[in-house]
């Protein structure tokens, strides 16, 4: 049957359709516990092609299930064989904005985000914000009726939507609205046909149980539990709009919305209230509405501890008041003087509370700094900060925000009854927690436990007159509980209502009616294998390492960052952070990835990967795809015959060493047609790159005759300077930049005892043992105690990361003696002449991930640079990757989408700084031989050219090693 739907598929539509392994283990899973492989993948290209992809599964018998991002945390997005329609690929056009009616008409697969920049010119947004809204679609947000921070003040998904439009099961399209009066809904009974027939048996269903649905379901703003089906009441006016809004794919398709915008008020100024815990929190909540808060968001102090436990500190959390749980409140305004002014009365408000404390917040970028830690909370909680694991299943209950407080007494005590703990947070304005919790779910013979506590918790929850759900929907995480909530002919009106839209149950079968079990189909099940890299985070496992991936999706954002260049580049969810974490979870549980480390469908999806390590910083769970890759790699070519690449561009340090005893004809060889083709064939190398010409002298050779004409000036200070092999064989400008910089500023340059390599490009081809190896020699090359300038960012941070990595404690003392120039000059207290000018700047994403380069901004400050820095990401050229056959189209890509343009649109004053080379050889090559600087260059030229003198180092020999 799956080859046969596959074929009639390809041949009716315009859009990709999958059935492959990998498509299929890929959308297995969304950001829940479960795991579903679907029959295939479609990916339609338009409406069009919705409409026959439906009829072909309908005449062979095959379900579907609509996916928007994958960001259900309910199990709403996977389906077990069925047909996966990906409506975020392409069906994703925004038809109008009409800012007469305050409307906008949209497709299922806009991203939110991508609706609100075509509503900013208008003052206007769409009122519902998950903090997904980088990548969530509208659909997805229909299906779950989605809410947000913003929804205190604006409302949920189905209080912002004006009409849909409808494919059913049988192909019949019809379009639904809101409340209508009784003219019209009598209207709507008569009409012929399949319409006519489904408007008929839904006005009765309503008319038959009106008591039941009066008295059966429990009114309060965040209930997302089972079907709205008293929407359809005739004193809510036949509401199918929110009737249909929260059913999460399983009564019909969504081709196209209108939905209403609001205003977004010009100045907001946040004011971050501090109470002594999560209960007193909540407790305040109620006194604070009625000042009309845009926002009411609760955040504990545990949510901040995982925050830190897991990266480095955001500066924003200075802002935060004295407290043990903070309310994010938001006060709007038509100009900053009026949104002042609320937040005032807000914070006045607030501190009428005991022990209460405020703080206002106006600077914009603290304003985002401190949101992204809210809207990172579903990543960070799933590491508690002892470094436990934290799953969904109970992170979504509700109850009416009077009764907040004491349900999170309760709760709290329920947990520790149980033994769990977690970490909650939430829409506080609304009685809404998420909270995820420590349960054994990798550990089969300890799941009695978690369904005896979900069922005393949905007990707890209903206790309060709430909802098992508040925001996420049901799904397979919550459907099995809703008769605990629901009674039993509340129960039979949600199968009867399904039935209605969807007879032959073909629409996201056993989401919600005729649920799966919630302690079924978990995804965590593998094995371990034998590794070659240590992972200390995750007790030496790889499966851990993997299953940290929780779909949060961060890594399909395509608006900015550094994560992920080669989703951004592809569109192909096997090509972003968390497919390849899916896939690789898949080749450890060895169900549908039999052969283990010598996959093929694992090695494609990483073949793209550029090892950027955006994830490692990026990813709200730190999934570290850059060290997954090197160790498939070198699992893979155990004992096998490697890739040429891997020998050309792995090897490189030692054929520049070769190529370094006669670079002239080197040169040569590489610039001649013939040769140089040839070259490149044997190299794997694609042909569309230039090679990069060899310098005439190396760093080493040209730093031996300085020295021999500038002795070691007699007691400064010693530096060790780290000649890489990139800055000594390849491009030494910068490193002789850097010796006269650190000399100039009274510094004396040592270099090491002899040849040494940071190993990076044999750990990028996952060339392991012999990695190893070059760094055991390297240290043997390395004075003690001396602190060391790197200058190329991705060997700098190799020595920082890699080396206690691969070495252990045989790395000693050096990564943290390891700094970059900035950070040296910086710790070292040196002042430096004003230069002046612009620049802008791309940094190295190794630099971003490990490094960082608060220093950096410091020391262009410094000088009075006026710095861009541009939020482009990878470059692209990833040091071997941009070379090897078959990457260049994404490498390209990578820089084409911010980098290049913003080169080429600089004037020619400006100053393209990039400190990898890497990114300098990239913007050379594509920007028509503009050449980039590196920052030691650049702090010549103001030692050269500044307008005063330097002054010396800080006497204090330790301040530069304790930058």
């Amino acid at each position: 049957m799956a080859t046969g739907l596959a074929h009639a598929l390809s041949a009716a539509l315009r859009g990709e359709v999958r059935f492959g392994t990998a498509e299929r283990a890929v959308y297995g899973y969304d950001a829940s516990n479960y795991r579903h492989l679907p029959l295939g993948v479609v990916k339609p290209a338009d409406t069009e092609d919705v409409r026959a992809a439906l009829a072909l599964c309908r005449e062979f018998g095959v379900p579907v299930v609509p996916r928007g991002a994958g960001t259900s945390i309910g199990g709403q997005a996977i389906g077990p064989g069925a047909v996966v329609l990906d409506l975020r690929r392409h069906v994703n056009r925004i038809h109008s904005v009409d800012p007469g009616t305050r409307t906008a008409r949209v497709e299922p697969g806009v991203v939110l985000d991508d609706l609100q920049r075509a509503a900013r010119p208008y003052g206007l947004r769409f009122g519902p914000d998950p903090s997904t809204h980088t990548r969530c679609t509208i659909g997805g947000m229909i299906g779950n009726d989605s809410c947000g921070a913003h929804s205190v003040a604006w409302g949920r998904t189905s209080d912002n939507v004006e009409s849909l439009d409808l494919l059913l099961a049988d192909g019949t399209e019809l379009t639904v609205t809101g409340p209508l009066p009784p003219a019209a809904r009598a209207e709507l009974r008569r009409r012929p046909g399949r319409e006519g027939e489904l408007h008929r048996a839904l006005q009765d269903l309503a008319a038959g149980n009106l008591t039941t649905l009066r008295q059966g379901m429990p009114r309060l703003p965040r209930r997302t539990s089972g079907y709205p089906v008293d929407a359809l009441l005739p004193e809510r006016g036949y509401d199918l709009v929110r009737a249909l809004t929260g059913t999460e794919g399983g009564c019909a398709l969504v081709l196209g919305a209108t939905l209403r915008l609001v205003e977004s008020p010009p100045a907001r100024v946040l004011v971050v209230a501090g109470y002594p815990d999560e209960t007193a929190a909540a407790d305040a909540v109620p006194a604070l509405l009625p000042l009309g808060p845009l926002t009411v968001e609760g955040m504990a102090a545990d949510l901040i501890a995982a925050l830190l436990a897991a990266g480095p500190r955001p500066p924003a959390l200075d802002r935060l008041p004295e407290g043990g749980c903070w309310l994010f409140l938001e006060a709007g305004g038509g100009t900053p003087a009026e949104a002042l002014e609320a937040a005032h009365a807000l914070a006045t408000a607030v501190r009428r509370a005991p022990r209460a404390t405020t703080a206002v917040v106006t600077d914009a970028g603290e304003q985002r700094q401190l949101w992204g830690v809210r809207e990172a909370g579903a990543g960070i909680v799933t590491r508690l900060p002892d470094g436990g694991e934290a799953w969904p299943g109970w992170e979504d209950s509700a109850v009416p925000v009077e009764r907040l407080g004491g349900y999170l007494r309760e709760l709290r005590a329920l947990l520790a009854r149980h033994g769990l703990r977690g970490v909650p947070y939430g829409h506080f304005g609304e009685g809404c927690v998420h909270l995820r919790l420590d349960w054994p779910l990798t550990d089969p013979g300890r799941l009695g436990g978690f369904r005896t506590f979900l069922e005393q918790a949905a007990d707890l929850v209903v206790a309060h007159g709430g909802s098992l759900s508040g925001e996420h929907g049901d799904g397979q995480a919550r459907a099995e509980l809703l008769p605990r909530m629901y009674p039993p002919e509340v129960i039979d009106l949600f199968g009867r209502f399904k039935r209605i839209w969807d007879p032959d149950d073909l629409l996201n079968p056993g989401s919600l009616v005729d649920p799966r079990p919630f302690d079924a189909d978990l995804r965590f099940p593998g094995r371990d294998l034998p590794l070659a890299l240590p992972y200390p985070q995750d007790d030496g496992s790889l499966l851990k390492a993997v299953h940290r991936c929780v779909g949060v999706a961060k890594c399909v954002d395509t608006t900015g960052g550094v994560m992920c260049p080669s989703y951004m580049a592809t569109g192909e969810e096997r090509h972003s952070t968390r497919g390849r974490a899916r896939l690789l979870a898949e080749m450890l549980r060895g169900e549908v990835i039999t052969d283990g480390w010598r996959s093929e469908e694992v090695r494609e999806a990483l073949d793209l990967c550029l090892g950027c390590k955006g994830c490692a910083s990026d990813c709200p769970v730190h999934v570290d795809m850059a060290t997954y890759k090197a160790e498939f790699l070198h699992q893979h070519y155990r004992h096998r015959l490697r890739p040429a690449a891997h020998l050309s561009m792995g090897w490189l340090p030692l054929w520049l060493r070769g190529a370094a005893l006669a670079p002239r004809l080197a040169n040569r060889l590489m610039r001649h047609p013939r040769t140089g083709a040839a070259l490149k064939r044997l190299g794997g190398i694609d042909p569309r790159r230039a090679l990069p010409p060899l310098p005439e002298r190396t760093f080493a050779a040209w730093f031996r005759r300085y020295r021999a004409q500038h002795p070691e000036p007699v007691g400064a200070q010693p530096v060790l300077l780290w000649p890489d092999s990139l800055s000594n064989l390849l491009d030494p400008a910068p490193a002789r930049a850097a010796v006269e910089v650190l000399e100039a500023l009274g510094f004396a340059v040592r270099l090491p005892d002899g040849p040494v390599c940071c190993g990076l490009t044999l750990i990028s081809t996952g060339q392991l043992r012999l990695a190893r190896r070059v760094m055991r020699r390297s240290l043997r090359a390395l004075p003690a105690g001396l602190p060391v300038v790197g200058l190329e960012p991705s060997c700098t941070a190799a020595l920082r990361e890699e080396w206690p990595r691969l070495l252990g404690t045989a790395a000693g003392g050096l990564p943290e003696r390891v700094r970059t120039l900035a950070e040296f000059l910086d710790g070292a207290g040196v002042e430096l002449p004003h230069l002046g000018g612009r620049a802008v700047t791309q940094v190295h994403c190794h630099q971003h991930a490990v490094l960082g380069t608060a220093a950096d901004r410091r020391i262009e400050a410094g000088i009075g640079l006026d710095n861009r820095v541009l939020d482009s990401g990878c470059c692209g050229l990833a040091g071997n990757f941009g070379f090897e056959r078959g990457h260049y189209e994404v490498s390209v890509a990578a820089a084409e989408r911010v980098l290049m343009p913003a080169v080429r649109a600089a004037d020619p004053d400006t100053v393209v700084l990039a400190d990898g080379l890497s990114c300098r050889i990239q913007i050379s090559q594509l920007g028509d031989g503009r050449r980039p600087l590196h920052l030691a260059e650049l702090l010549r030229r103001a030692l050269r050219e500044g307008d005063r003198p330097p002054a010396g180092p800080n006497p204090d020999p330790g301040a530069a090693e304790g930058a």
